[in-house]
C-alpha cells in the first residue's frame, strides 16, 4: 500500500484514514504564507485526478461548489434555521413542517450539487396524486428558498428548481362556506325568529370582509 504523503506535498496520495486517493494542487498562497489548495478524492487514481480537474475548471470559472458531502438536507436546514427572520411561528411551523415531511425524506441525502431538475420533477410528480396542488407549491418553494439561499453562500452553482414547474395537484377539501342562495334561503326560514337579527348580522360581516380581501387583492 502507498505510504501516505505529508500534508502540505500535494500531488496524489493514499488517505488511509478516509480510504480513498487524494489527488491535490496548490492555487495560491494567503497573506502569511499559507498554502491555499483543492483537493478532490476518488476510490481509484484516475477518479481522484477527474474529480480534481472539475473542481479546478469550476475555480477557473469563479464558481465556488459546497464540499462533497454538503447535502439538500443540509441547505434546507440551514433556510429553516437562518432563511426565515421576520416570518410569523404559523408560517414558520408550516414551513418545518412541509420539509420535515416531504422535502427531507425524498431529496435530503443527494448531494446538493449532483441535484438535478429531473429528480425535482419526478418528486412533485409523485406527490400530485396524495398532495394539493396548493401543498404542492409551498413544497416547490421551500425547496426552492432553500437553495437560493445556498447558491448566494456559493454552496452549488445553480438552482435548478426554478426550472420545474408544480404539477397539478389533488383536489383540496372543498369549502363549508354557504352560497349566497343557501344563505338567502336560511335567512328567510328564520324570520320572525329570534336568530334572524343574529344570522343577518353574520352575513353582513361576512360581506363586508370578503369586499375587503377583494379590494386588497384588486390594489
Amino acid at each position: 500500500m502507498p505510504k501516505q504523503r505529508a500534508h502540505g506535498d500535494g500531488g496524489l496520495y493514499w488517505s488511509e484514514t478516509r480510504q480513498r486517493w487524494i489527488a491535490e494542487i496548490t492555487i495560491g498562497y494567503t497573506p502569511a504564507g499559507r498554502r491555499i489548495t483543492r483537493k478532490a478524492a476518488g476510490r481509484t487514481k484516475t477518479e481522484a485526478k477527474t474529480k480534481l480537474k472539475e473542481v479546478l475548471r469550476d475555480h477557473e470559472d469563479g464558481l465556488a461548489i459546497a464540499p462533497s458531502d454538503y447535502t439538500v438536507e443540509r441547505a434546507v436546514n440551514d433556510w429553516l434555521a437562518y432563511g426565515l427572520s421576520g416570518r410569523d411561528e404559523d408560517t414558520i411551523k408550516l414551513y418545518t413542517n412541509i420539509c420535515r415531511l416531504h422535502v427531507v425524506p425524498a431529496l435530503g441525502k443527494r448531494k446538493l450539487r449532483d441535484l438535478r431538475a429531473d429528480d425535482v420533477d419526478k418528486w412533485l410528480a409523485s406527490k400530485s396524486g396524495s398532495l394539493s396542488t396548493r401543498t404542492l407549491q409551498i413544497m416547490h418553494s421551500c425547496l426552492n428558498r432553500a437553495i437560493k439561499r445556498a447558491m448566494a453562500r456559493d454552496k452549488v452553482k445553480r438552482n435548478v428548481v426554478e426550472l420545474c414547474s408544480v404539477p397539478t395537484g389533488t383536489a383540496g377539501r372543498p369549502s363549508k362556506a354557504l352560497t349566497f342562495a343557501q344563505a338567502e334561503a336560511v335567512l328567510t326560514a328564520a324570520e320572525g325568529t329570534r336568530m334572524h337579527a343574529y344570522m343577518f348580522r353574520a352575513t353582513l360581516h361576512e360581506d363586508v370582509v370578503g369586499l375587503s380581501v377583494a379590494d386588497g387583492v384588486d390594489q
